[in-house]
């Protein structure tokens, strides 16, 4: 059995079907590439044969990608030379694509050859764009569903087999520029308009148009391999096309900071690769994808938000329980939380009941989603239809009856253990002995509210991040009582959702918060300190953060910080360690700058609420220091008070895998993505180095720096977090 199968019909057009076994999409694998380069020489190769036609034996899609374990095969087989197994086997894929392209042509002439389409029932990404890229005409079903690009850039690539350097060559590098470097996805009609695409026809003619076309006789030389081929928009040197690359320039490192290489590295083989032939020009993408792939960096990015994002998505840490998909659901609270997980739970098809203590606030919550979905079909991605079907599916209401028959409730009300007490008793007095409960809390611990049910066992904490249609990752903290079942039907809930799940177990600030709030408070410490703020914020900035510190607490809301301070300290008593950071947030509240939400805080905002740049007021308050510190101990600071915490989160049993540590990271509060997460990133600098700055820094900042127990440890030993808590093997 095949990935690729051959079928040739009376008229003499070979059809060849792509359907991956034991797969729900098509995903390339070192044998499918040997598979599909028989089958065209087979086909080429006989008389019989007038054209191909490339298709998929999968309902509703072409290709979801590459199987990426193929990279660390290659740099495997290359034993102390991994570059040079990349490049070969990268070369060794671009001749298989590079002779679909020139299907038997006369290498002089261009004469000869025979056609091949490419049929995409819908999604088609990365090499299954590729593919179609070289073939001689691409046909797509009219399927609004189906998702078209290349987003290889997401996850620390580029397209290295061809796509790169053809998108560029049929559309220009200005055309191709959000494709590649934004990884940019459209629906077929899109792609159409883009030029991505050269037809776009009914689902039930797919097979028809292409054979039609195949057996039209086409010309089918590719622009590039004719004499006198000019790029669109421009060469490099080209007048327009000098301006083209000057911006993109400019725009990328705008962008990436200069601390993404995949993104460097595909400007730097669409600008090389634009001055000379077009075989040179795969060989230098092959070179430039080489080298990414060589990079530490990618092959992190590929593992936590490739890899290990997919398998914490398909349940990796799943307890072994039956099906918990949720049919019926709760939400109480309607405000934007509880607003925002009604609209998502309702567009998975899921019933809601959505109840707030007055019915206008229940409307309003509902009338939440209704406009999120007026904006959707504004921009042509929602329907009329699936407006309503979405809308028909939440029940607004302050009768707690109407939760009978719910399988799940989340509650969403007001950080207060009393109300939250309160709720939980109305709940469970409503609904069935099965029913699982979760509250949704960013700081209050799961275990003192499992109290106030009357079965703990079926309590558990959902932190959604905000906004929830917008963010990806939820955090399922479990109690000290929480039973599997509870853990199963919070994973099934957030499948069904679409959201990226990590499970942690109960403490302050489970995961995500505890290492962010370090973030930022070590951010206005070096406030305190005289550090110039622009200094912070750029520092933090260049390591790949996407906010910095002040900035981040600016669109979080001051108010709230003081809240969580006041709370920690009243915990913590004397251990309590942020003086320092009170001195700087409470004056800053005190003076009435909360944020983006007050239009003042520590940036200055316009009228609009649009951030200019940092508060001139900050200055007679905290004057800076003499001597300014170097950018690199700054980003130190602020690296480290992150991923320390991320450590004692897994030395404390608080997090219990490393891939969610990462993935959670990434996902949860942006740490650096370049970097694959903070246990990636660990692994990238070394742990014996990790430890000597630990101590480096405790030395001059104090003991919120010191090493823990676990990474000394490791350091003695020369370890790394991902050999030794495991998942190595599935890193590119």
């Amino acid at each position: 059995m095949t990935d690729f199968t051959m079928k040739t019909d009376a008229d003499g057009v070979a059809t060849i079907t792509w359907d991956t076994l034991g797969k729900s999409m098509n995903v390339m694998n070192q044998q499918g590439y040997l598979d599909l380069d028989a089958l065209i020489d087979q086909a080429l190769a006989d008389d019989a044969v007038k054209g191909v036609i490339i298709t998929s034996g999968k309902p509703g899609s072409f290709a979801g990608g590459m199987d990426l374990n193929i990279i660390a095969t290659m740099k495997e087989a290359a034993g102390d030379d991994p570059a040079r197994g990349l490049m070969d086997g990268l070369m060794a894929c671009h001749r298989i694509l590079r002779k679909i392209e020139r299907a038997g042509q006369d290498p002089k002439t261009n004469k000869g050859g025979k056609p091949i389409a490419c049929c995409l029932p819908g999604t088609a990404l990365g090499i299954g764009l590729e593919i179609p890229l070289a073939c001689h005409r691409i046909f797509a079903a009219d399927n609004p569903k189906a998702k078209i690009g290349l987003p290889e850039i997401m996850v620390g690539i580029f397209p290295g087999m061809g796509g790169t350097t053809r998108l560029v060559r049929k559309m220009g590098a200005m055309a191709a520029s959000p494709f590649l470097l934004e990884g940019k996805l459209s629906d077929p009609k899109k792609a159409k308009a883009a030029g991505i695409v050269d037809e776009v026809v009914a689902p039930d003619e797919l097979h028809a148009k292409a054979k039609e076309w195949v057996l039209s006789s086409p010309k089918i030389t590719k622009p590039w391999d004719e004499k006198g081929y000019k790029m669109p928009g421009g060469a490099p040197y080209h007048p327009a096309g000098f301006m083209t690359f000057v911006g993109a320039s400019a725009m990328v490192n705008g962008k990436t900071q200069g601390v993404y290489p995949a993104a460097k590295a595909l400007l730097s083989a669409v600008y090389e690769g634009a001055m000379v032939d077009f075989d040179t020009a795969l060989r230098i993408e092959a070179r430039w994808f080489t080298n990414v792939l060589m990079n530490p960096s990618s092959s992190a990015m590929i593992r936590s938000l490739f890899i290990n994002k997919e398998a914490l998505e398909k349940g990796a840490v799943r307890p072994e329980v039956e099906d918990q998909k949720v049919r019926k659901l709760g939400v109480i609270g309607a405000g934007m939380m509880g607003a925002g997980i009604a609209l998502v739970s309702a567009q998975a098809g899921i019933e809601v009941v959505l109840i707030d203590a007055a019915q206008d606030a229940a409307d309003r919550g509902k009338a939440y989603s209704e406009t999120y979905l007026d904006k959707g079909m504004k921009r042509g991605k929602v329907t009329a239809e699936k407006k309503a079907a979405v809308l028909a599916q939440i029940t607004a209401t302050t009768d707690y009856a109407a939760l009978a028959g719910c399988d799940l409730v989340v509650e969403a009300v007001f950080e207060d253990p009393t109300v939250k007490a309160e709720v939980t008793a109305k709940v469970e007095a409503a609904v069935g002995p099965d029913c699982i409960f979760a509250t949704n809390t960013s700081t209050l611990p799961i275990s003192q509210l499992a109290k106030a049910s009357g079965a703990p066992e079926q309590f558990i904490g959902i932190h959604f991040f905000s906004p929830v249609e917008k963010m990806l990752l939820v955090e399922i903290i479990k109690g000290k009582a929480t039973g599997d079942r509870a853990v199963a039907k919070a994973l099934d809930y957030l499948r069904q959702i679409r959201k990226t799940p990590i499970v942690v177990n109960d403490a302050r600030f489970f995961y995500a918060n505890r290492c962010i709030i370090p973030y930022i408070n070590e951010g206005l410490r070096m406030v305190a300190e005289g550090v110039a703020p622009a200094l912070i914020e750029n520092a933090a900035k260049l390591i790949g953060m996407p906010l910095g510190p002040l900035q981040l607490v600016d669109e979080t809301s001051i108010d709230l910080g003081v809240k969580i301070a006041k709370a920690t300290r009243a915990a913590m008593g004397d251990a309590y360690p942020d003086g320092a950071v009170d001195e700087v947030l409470f004056w800053m509240a005190d003076e009435g700058r909360l944020g983006r939400k007050s239009n003042a805080g520590f940036y200055s905002y316009d009228a609009k609420g649009k951030r200019g740049g940092l508060w001139e007021g900050l200055g007679p308050k905290f004057p800076l220091a003499e001597a300014q510190p170097d950018v690199t101990e700054v980003q130190h600071r602020l690296l480290f008070a992150q991923v320390l915490e991320a450590v004692r989160a897994l030395e404390e049993g608080v997090l219990m895998d490393i891939r969610e540590g990462d993935v959670g990271a990434i996902l949860g509060w942006g740490f650096a993505p370049w970097s694959g997460g903070p246990f990636s990133w660990l692994d990238m600098v070394g742990t014996p180095w990790a430890a000597d700055t630990c101590d480096r820094l405790t030395e001059t900042y104090g003991p919120r720096f010191t090493t823990p127990a676990l990474l000394q440890e490791m350091a003695d030993k020369g370890q790394s977090f991902y050999h030794r808590f495991g998942g190595e093997k599935s890193a590119a």
